[in-house]
């Protein structure tokens, strides 16, 4: 059983950048494939990045790819997203989870509770 907790959400002005955290509790974070996922108002929560057990290989959804960076550091069970170059398109309530594949764009069993970023226009 893993327990995800996201922070460092809020309101950005396009063009601005936010760094989201994700701290991972209560199991083998090492060994999970992590991703990050949105849910904007009224749309399907879509796969946005994910990244290897190792955090050596990332992977991204073309909509953001270029702007942000999923990182991990496994020695204390976090998972981050950078997020550059906000666009408007971009708000939505940010969730991690564990994948249960490398390249997968489907979440496996473990999700965070989601937080919340704006970006102004």
């Amino acid at each position: 059983q893993v327990q995800l907790v996201e922070s460092g959400g809020g309101l950005v002005q396009a063009g601005g950048s936010l760094r989201l955290s994700c701290a991972a509790s209560g199991g083998a974070f090492s060994s999970y494939i992590m991703g990050w996922f949105r849910q904007a108002p009224g749309k399907e929560r879509e796969f946005v990045a994910g990244i290897s057990s190792s955090g050596g290989r990332r992977y991204y959804a073309d909509s953001v790819k270029g702007r942000f960076t999923a990182s991990r550091d496994n020695a204390k069970n976090t998972v981050a997203l950078q997020m550059n170059s906000l666009k408007p398109e971009d708000t939505a309530v940010y969730y991690c989870a564990t994948l249960p594949s490398y390249g997968g764009r489907r979440p496996g069993d473990y999700w965070g509770q989601g937080i919340q970023v704006t970006v102004s226009s």
